[in-house]
């Protein structure tokens, strides 16, 4: 699994780099807060909403530790994604930069 450093992330976001953040958290979570710009894509409904997870380019795939995100970046491995990270930690990790 390709993973990514939750102060990577906000390094390259405070440098303004453009990155697509899925946060496969539900909705009460993410009513906690969100990464800036990131789109909410809920770990359930990732099959049916592929089409929204471009195919083309870095996407980084982030939950509340960890997990679910790994389970969905294996997910989109098996469906042909090869460009995805998981983000080490989650907004646990995040939070606390």
């Amino acid at each position: 699994m390709r993973s990514i450093e939750p102060a990577e992330v906000r390094r390259r976001l405070d440098a303004g780099e453009q990155l697509v953040i899925i946060d496969v958290r539900e909705d009460e979570e993410v009513a906690a807060g969100i990464i800036p710009g990131a789109r909410h894509i809920p770990m359930g409904t990732i099959p049916e909403r592929m089409s929204d997870i471009p195919k083309e380019g870095e996407v980084i795939l982030v939950c509340r530790s960890g997990n679910r995100s790994g389970r969905v970046y294996d997910y989109l491995e098996a469906h042909g994604y090869a460009n995805t990270k998981n983000m080490t930690g989650g907004m646990l990790a995040w939070e606390t930069l």
